[in-house]
């Protein structure tokens, strides 16, 4: 004798519900940034760190391209050596001292993935790119703060 269940004419079908949670780079990304020109002085950048309290920043060209990403970094650069020349800090150009180099992300990997290129790589941020424009940056605690929301939750 076991245990019958039924389902009469006003019983509801229970469905589960997954929950998709957001999981993309896009998703948790920064769009309002404070970018950078090549021309711009090395002392207006770090004026700018400081007033936004920020770290570093991509660096567009004219047109609006990414060209390169200035940091604290490429800044201490320009510190050591004004002290080495026995000179005060220049107003030396962006240009001189960013990373041109850039590593990007595109704004549809997942989080997931964008963890590993953080783990293999020694960036705090990386500029996020669509169509080979820049919609936005992440950095390793959007991340983090990516990975919080979604602990404990089931994804797809």
């Amino acid at each position: 004798m076991g245990i019958k269940s039924f389902q009469g004419p006003r019983a509801k079908s229970v469905s589960k519900k997954e929950y998709i949670a957001p999981i993309l780079v896009t998703d948790y990304m920064t769009r309002k940034l404070v970018t950078f020109t090549p021309q711009q002085s090395i002392l207006e950048v770090m004026e700018l760190f400081t007033k936004y309290n920020i770290s570093g920043g991509p660096v567009l060209d004219d047109n609006g391209f990414l060209v390169g990403i200035i940091s604290e970094a490429d800044c201490m650069k320009q510190i050591s050596e004004s002290r080495y020349f026995n000179q005060p800090i220049l107003d030396k150009s962006v240009e001189k001292f960013m990373t041109k180099n850039v590593d990007t992300i595109p704004h549809d990997m997942s989080i997931f993935d964008a963890a590993g290129v953080f783990h293999k790589g020694n960036r705090r941020r990386l500029p996020v790119m669509q169509d080979g424009l820049l919609i936005g940056q992440i950095s390793r605690k959007d991340i983090v703060i990516a990975a919080l929301k979604l602990s404990g939750q089931n994804w797809k």
